[in-house]
């Protein structure tokens, strides 16, 4: 076996490496199985006249390798030139000792180095067929993001690849791939499956679909491959004609659930086993996926999100955007609440005790996840001194000298608060609130939401009440928008709104939970609200709100969520897939 010398690092990745070396998330055996796998079933034809070249550009303890060069070797190929980039000479060593005990065949290049600075040494866009160009890349990028980054290496990353917005190290990796893969040569990337349906993503999908042609997808969502809160995506690329991938890309995706009264599942002896076909799957450990099997749609835009495509699923959305009037975008901007960065001073129940001399008067009732129910929240808790207003339509910091006793409470605390340098640089008081949102909208009627929850969790919002960066919230500005709060609040409260989310945007978290976000939320429909069913539906809302937390609401709430389907002519619920 050959073997190549080591190559010192460089040094303005030893920052990074320390985070990957302290926290690397390796690759369980039977995912980087099924990535190579993959990857050599695909591969049209070994290269004529040469060694096969294989890629993995960091390597950690080399389990993606092993497994690719152990399905190589059972469909005959042996003579392989190995190249394996690592910064943690620890994980190198190991990576090497592993393959040299297996595979003596193979030539080694290991590299103790970073693979970026030998992807930024290559020509980009080329025609991908120098030494220098690789025919298999297999991968589990570092998945280290812009804060842990820095903003100075994450500008310089983005200069050097050709990157825009918010750049995780994963983004220059996939960037990096694409100057060193032959055309004809197939990567398989074990990614994040955040980048198909966020906003940040969108740099990556239009990535992908500029150097490659997608082969295949695999969303493996909440599999629980991973012993660290990683959601998986596999993807099967090939260095070739980007156009054709999107349109003709498979799509198979798995997420925790419960089946419909009736439905059999089959038994699977892991996740991976699950994926074969579509259906319920049950797992050794008492949990079920569901298994659903469809075409990559990558929408036309790059800032369209990834979805998968099914007949049954497209058809339900066809018949759900000839019901919808309009969206949640329009009834006015979905804002995140307030962000203290200093929550224990600002934020507290007990302001009777903490201040005996008397309430500060800037005391506000504070609006967070803990009091969150459908409809019409729980009275709060929690009150915020709130050290903001506003003055001919802008927002101000208030004079305190007008207001002693809160005055007094934050100059106790002014060590704490003059610590956040980021709020004074920015030219602003000491005591302000770093994300204090616009004062003059608490008072108007909102619509309120939980940011995670497992089945949507919408209030409106009547009292004026200040909301907490845990929830999101859209004020009401015209009388018009404040009567459709009632039809939006039904419409986000059902089971109706869970399918249109889980078709249209399917970033599930652990245990079938949901992220409601500003990009998702605004995309909600609204039926027709002249329609006398969207009358009956509002007026069920109001009444709701109204005897929220009583059984005769609980009641109400179910009728409702029927009426919320066949008012989108889809029926109920039991017509989904």
């Amino acid at each position: 076996m050959a073997v190549s010398g080591d190559a010192a690092p460089s040094g303005r990745y030893q920052r990074v490496s320390g985070e990957k070396a302290g926290g690397a998330t390796y690759t369980p055996g039977v995912l980087s199985d099924f990535v190579a796998a993959r990857m050599v079933e695909v591969l049209a034809q070994l290269p004529q006249g040469r060694r096969l070249r294989v890629l993995d550009p960091g390597v950690g303890e080399g389990e993606l390798l092993l497994s690719l060069l152990s399905e190589l070797q059972r469909r005959g190929v042996t003579d392989v030139d190995v190249h394996a980039f690592e910064t943690d000479a620890a994980a190198l060593a190991v990576t090497r000792q592993r393959l040299e005990a297996v595979f003596p065949q193979a030539t080694l290049h290991m590299i103790h180095g970073s693979f970026l600075d030998y992807a930024l040494a290559q020509p980009d866009d080329q025609a991908g067929q120098g030494s220098a160009y690789f025919d298999l890349v297999i991968a589990n990028p570092p998945y280290i993001r812009t804060q842990v980054l820095g903003a100075v290496q994450a500008r310089w990353l983005a200069s050097q690849f050709g990157l825009k917005g918010r750049v995780d190290m994963y983004h220059a990796f996939v960037a990096g791939i694409a100057r060193v893969l032959h055309v004809g040569g197939m990567a398989g990337l074990i990614v994040s499956n955040r980048f198909m349906s966020t906003r940040s993503g969108a740099v990556v999908r239009a990535m992908l679909r500029r150097h490659f042609r997608i082969r295949h997808v695999w969303d493996l969502g909440d599999t629980r491959l991973f012993d660290t809160a990683v959601l998986p995506a596999v993807l099967l690329l090939e260095r070739g004609s980007p156009e054709a991938g999107a349109a003709t890309a498979g799509f198979v995706s798995a997420y925790e659930a419960v089946g419909e009264p009736g439905e059999k599942s089959r038994r699977v002896p892991d996740a991976i086993a699950a994926l074969t076909r579509p259906g319920l799957a049950a797992l050794p450990d008492g949990r079920q996926l569901r298994v659903t099997h469809g075409k990559l749609d990558a929408g036309i835009r790059p800032q369209d999100n990834w979805r998968i495509a099914t007949g049954a699923g497209d058809d339900w959305l066809r018949t759900v955007a000839a019901h919808t009037w309009k969206h949640f975008g329009n009834l006015g901007k979905i804002r995140v609440g307030v962000k203290t960065c200093a929550d224990k001073v600002f934020i507290r129940q007990d302001w009777q005790q903490a201040v005996p001399g008397g309430l500060p008067e800037l005391l506000r009732p504070l609006t967070t996840h803990h009091i969150a129910r459908r409809f019409r929240a729980e009275a709060p808790a929690r009150q915020i001194l709130y050290p903001h207003g506003s003055l001919e339509g802008r927002r101000i910091a208030l004079d305190l000298e007008q207001f002693p006793r809160s005055a007094a409470y934050l100059e106790q605390h002014r060590a704490t608060l003059a610590a956040r340098s980021y709020v004074t640089e920015g030219g602003r008081h000491w005591y302000e609130i770093w994300v204090p949102q616009d004062p003059a909208r608490w008072a108007l009627p909102k619509l309120v939401f939980r940011d995670i929850a497992e089945a949507p969790t919408f209030w409106v919002d009547l009292e004026g009440s200040v909301v907490n960066g845990d929830c999101y919230w859209l004020a009401a500005e015209t009388p018009e928008a404040e009567a459709l709060l009632w039809l939006a609040a039904a419409v986000a409260n059902s089971s109706f709104i869970e399918r249109f989310y889980d078709e249209n945007f399917q970033n599930k978290l652990y245990a079938g939970r949901r992220r409601f976000i500003t990009q998702y939320v605004e995309r909600f429909p609204l039926p027709d609200p002249d329609l006398p069913l969207s009358q009956e539906i509002a007026a069920a809302a109001r009444r709701i709100h109204e005897l929220a937390g009583t059984p005769e609401a609980e009641v109400m709430e179910r009728e409702l969520d029927q009426q919320v389907w066949r008012v989108f002519g889809v029926g109920s619920k039991k017509a989904g897939r």
